[in-house]
């Protein structure tokens, strides 16, 4: 497709996909255990509503759980779309590589290292509260990304990398039942919980943390889209370009690092969707251009995230699904079609 053409079609596509994200918004706002009247949700945000009980419930539960949901999806499906730019790789992605598996690590550390020696290393990880839980977090997610790029450094095989950045995840994850088996019951329970994944439970504080986390992230996306569409045509080229490759692509791990590790701190290791959120955006606005696949990428991943959120609510019933179970029936689908298609990664780049 043509450039012109292609912005045609997104012309038409951002405004019809904003609007699918604005009503599953709402949807999300009314639906749950107990639905809440869209009648009520207007007087609520116009301040006429006066039952304590719906205003009580919008602002301390689906608000929040909304917007951590919109947030959560547009941040991992860029990261999502970052690794897979920067490995060359259509399978890349926090949850193929291991990469969330060293932000459970950290979090495992913080929650259940009080059974291993006492409340030491809890005590100093936490000590700023959930501010703590962001950072180990993050330092192990950094600390998996940054051996993934030094393998890939020796490393020509996308797959071998694929491979290693798997074996890292079983690392951790076996760390992480050493933890386990030494926790108390109580914080291996909590821990079990929150690598279910979920939106909900998420405060007003914690989502302070992760919208100013999750805007710089995006940030500074949106200001590697020329770099990160020369990366997609090789090294050698961006190079030739006049890209630093190894500034971008130390900027890329952190930014990465940022965007995946601050969800996960908060919502769990949620996968699938920074796999095949990209995917989608790509067959959806027929391009690989990043001018482009940045902003598709933050509205899709909302719009996926939402509707995920919405089915493991289950409205009108007290059932909660695990939210990576619902992420996994979407997403798993899709990465089974871009193996069978065999789609040659970057096809139809317009820069």
């Amino acid at each position: 497709m043509t450039l012109p053409a292609a912005c045609k079609s997104s012309g038409i596509l951002f405004p019809a996909t904003l609007l699918i994200l604005v009503t599953l918004f709402i949807l999300d706002l009314v639906l749950g255990s107990v639905n809440i009247p869209i009648e009520s949700i207007i007087s609520i945000v116009t301040g006429a509503e006066t039952k304590d009980t719906w205003i009580n419930r919008f602002y301390d539960w689906r608000l929040p759980k909304t917007l951590t949901a919109l947030l959560a999806g547009a941040s991992l499906s860029v990261a999502g779309l970052l690794m897979q730019t920067l490995f060359r790789n259509p399978l890349a992605g926090p949850y193929i590589l291991g990469i969330s598996s060293g932000a459970s690590l950290g979090v495992a550390i913080v929650i259940m290292a009080g059974g291993i020696s006492g409340s030491i290393v809890a005590s100093t990880l936490g000590l700023f509260g959930n501010l703590g839980i962001a950072v180990a977090a993050t330092a192990g997610l950094a600390v998996v990304m940054i051996l993934l790029l030094f393998a890939s450094r020796k490393i020509e095989s996308n797959i071998t990398i694929l491979i290693i950045g798997m074996m890292f995840g079983y690392i951790t994850s076996s760390i992480v039942s050493v933890l386990m088996q030494f926790s108390a019951s109580e914080t291996m329970q909590s821990y079990v919980y929150w690598s279910f994944g979920s939106f909900s439970g998420v405060t007003w504080s914690q989502l302070f943390i992760l919208l100013i986390a999750s805007i710089a992230g995006l940030v500074i996306s949106f200001l590697l889209v020329k770099p990160l569409n020369a990366l997609l045509l090789g090294d050698k080229y961006a190079v030739s370009m006049g890209i630093d490759y190894k500034k971008i692509r130390y900027i890329v791990i952190i930014n990465t690092s940022l965007l995946a590790g601050i969800v996960t701190a908060f919502c769990g290791p949620i996968g699938f969707l920074g796999v095949a959120v990209p995917h989608l955006c790509r067959s959806l606005f027929v391009t690989g251009n990043h001018r482009t696949l940045v902003p598709a990428c933050i509205i899709m991943g909302g719009i996926i995230a939402i509707a995920s959120d919405i089915i493991a609510q289950v409205p009108g019933t007290g059932l909660v699904l695990p939210l990576n179970a619902v992420t996994a029936l979407f997403g798993a689908p899709v990465i089974i079609w871009i193996i069978l298609r065999g789609t040659k990664y970057g096809r139809g780049i317009s820069t």
